[in-house]
């Protein structure tokens, strides 16, 4: 489990998340690896990787994207 911290594009927020990954794992992918993310982090969700991706949480989505009203 390590704890990474991102800093939201959206928001300027600097935001954490316990990930149960392994900082070999995070030095590949923050050193370019060729691999694809879902290849590096399998076990994590979308939203997890996302995170590691970009910074943007799920609430950051939600207010890019919120729900259409009917």
């Amino acid at each position: 489990m390590i704890l990474i911290k991102r800093t939201s594009p959206l928001t300027g927020k600097v935001n954490e998340m316990v990930l149960n990954t392994t900082k070999e794992a995070l030095d590949e992918y923050y050193n370019g690896s060729d691999r694809l993310v879902q290849v590096i982090f399998p076990n994590l969700t979308v939203e997890q990787r996302e995170f590691i991706i970009t910074g943007y949480t799920s609430e950051d989505w939600d207010n890019i994207f919120p729900p259409e009203e009917n």
